[in-house]
């Protein structure tokens, strides 16, 4: 079967989806993306995926096209009979000229593509990810630290580094030294009977996954304190984890060589992860 996306208002074949050589997104990375996960055909909280992609969109100055998003993304799942699947949205400023001024992007543009999607086996879960120390700095005072950037190439860099070294993320420090997340995933341990996760302040990203594991953890009566952390603290913590749409609750058991406590996954982490398996049930009605 032939794969169809959504472009600019219609759906077509992928073999025939053109997007302008002077599009800002491709000449400057001037855009934006959200990444989803459709279970049964639903995709879980495509609703906050669109919000904050509106609110980044305001920010950098395109258009919103989020109204016509959540019917188009819909369509693509239909088109392309998908069930499980994994759903890109990009935006950018639209096509401009080969001088850097966005006062030439009139229209904005805008792609859905989806592909069918396989978790990670039960035994991936079972040991967890193992993680490096990217050399890549994350800088909190960036303005594209806060947002899903089009411009993900120090994400990639940062991902290239951990597959060299034969791990499955890397953890990103700021410039202060703090961690601040992981290549593409956000990131949280257990100390005591605390839920501690870097603070937006860090310079992560604040993913939707990540937001609804803090709700989860206060629905279950576990606080959760969002702050500056060391390498240090998570190093000694009894037990971590790793967030974003796709893997939602990864179990993160060993950084730099090093496990973390006994480099097993943890009981809130596997609370944390039937919990919000639990919720994607309800929310979505997928079995």
């Amino acid at each position: 079967m032939k794969r169809v996306v959504y472009l600019n208002g219609k759906l077509t074949p992928l073999s025939r989806a053109n997007i302008s050589p002077l599009d800002y997104g491709f000449l400057y990375g001037y855009g934006l993306f959200e990444t989803m996960r459709a279970y049964g055909g639903r995709v879980f909280r495509l609703d906050r995926h669109l919000s904050r992609l509106s609110g980044a969109s305001e920010g950098l100055g395109i258009p919103d096209a989020t109204p016509e998003l959540k019917e188009a993304v819909v369509a693509v799942l239909e088109a392309n009979k998908l069930s499980d699947a994994r759903i890109r949205i990009a935006v950018s400023i639209g096509e401009g000229g080969i001088t850097p001024d966005t006062r030439r992007c009139r229209k904005p543009t805008v792609l859905v593509v989806a592909e069918s999607y396989k978790p990670h086996p039960e035994s991936i879960y079972n040991t967890g990810f193992k993680a490096i120390i990217s050399h890549i700095t994350r800088y909190s005072s960036s303005p594209l630290s806060g947002i899903k950037s089009a411009n993900y190439l120090e994400n990639m860099l940062a991902k290239q580094e951990a597959i060299a070294a034969g791990a499955d993320e890397a953890i990103r420090l700021n410039e202060r030294g703090f961690v601040a997340e992981a290549s593409m995933s956000n990131i949280f341990f257990i100390t005591g009977s605390i839920l501690m996760t870097p603070s937006p302040e860090s310079g992560i990203l604040p993913g939707i996954t990540r937001e609804t594991v803090i709700e989860l953890a206060g629905r279950l009566g576990i606080i959760t304190i969002e702050r500056y952390i060391t390498m240090a603290e998570l190093l000694q913590a009894q037990e971590a984890f790793l967030t974003n749409s796709l893997i939602e609750v990864m179990p993160l058991t060993e950084v730099d060589g090093k496990k973390i406590a006994s480099g097993k996954p943890g009981p809130v982490t596997e609370r944390l992860r039937t919990e919000y398996k639990k919720l994607v049930m309800d929310e979505t009605g997928a079995a």
